[in-house]
């Protein structure tokens, strides 16, 4: 399997493409995890991260966001980690590490006076994202389909086993943590209503469809 995604309860893949479930979470944890949590870490270590760096997260309570705000700051040692979400999801934000929760119903990101020596959009607004940049940072961006030019830059993933060893540890210590959308797991008989829920933009974290109902 080299396609990204299937719905099956059984598919075929390459080992090299697959790491051990950390011993402490489910297997629908396990199952929302791969491709975001790769996609998150893969980006910032493209961007060439690193600590006592700032980051602002834009879509932070998404799949990819939600993870990206836990790995900046429990995993690569960000100073300072801002992120921009909906009213209800502020907490959410909060509760994941970031340090500055941004209601983008209320306030334009691009508008406030902090600057970030890198951006993470994952929501496709890169022409925003490089004006709260500090001199020298830059934007990565893991939207499909956008136009994007320096400095910012599109990531898309590079899939291996390897990622996910070396985040096993700090998924088994809780440090980071599986973010999913509290309207699952939807059973394969619901799977229209899962991706209807999708494309209304409004999930938090993953959306898992699990094959036991």
């Amino acid at each position: 399997m080299k396609q990204l995604g299937t719905l099956a309860e059984y598919t075929i893949t390459e080992e090299r493409l697959l790491g051990l479930k950390p011993k402490n979470i489910s297997f629908v944890e396990a199952a929302s995890l791969p491709l975001a949590i790769q996609t998150a870490y893969g980006g910032l270590e493209s961007a060439n991260f690193s600590e006592g760096k700032s980051i602002l997260v834009l879509g932070g309570a998404g799949g990819v966001g939600s993870l990206v705000i836990q790995l900046a700051k429990h995993v690569f040692g960000a100073s300072h980690v801002a992120a921009t979400s909906s009213t209800p999801k502020l907490d959410l934000l909060k509760s994941l590490g970031a340090d500055l929760a941004i209601d983008y119903t209320q306030h334009n990101f691009e508008d406030l006076p902090h600057k970030y020596d890198l951006v993470y959009d994952t929501i496709g607004q890169p022409d925003k994202a490089v004006k709260v940049l500090k001199e020298g940072g830059s934007a990565v961006v893991v939207a499909v389909g956008v136009a994007v030019a320096p400095p910012a830059f599109a990531y898309s993933l590079n899939a291996s086993g390897e990622y996910l060893k070396k985040l096993n540890p700090y998924l088994e210590s809780g440090k980071v943590k599986a973010v999913l959308d509290p309207k699952g797991p939807f059973p394969f008989d619901k799977v229209e209503e899962a991706f209807a829920h999708i494309e209304t933009n409004h999930a938090t974290g993953k959306v898992v469809v699990h094959p036991i109902a």
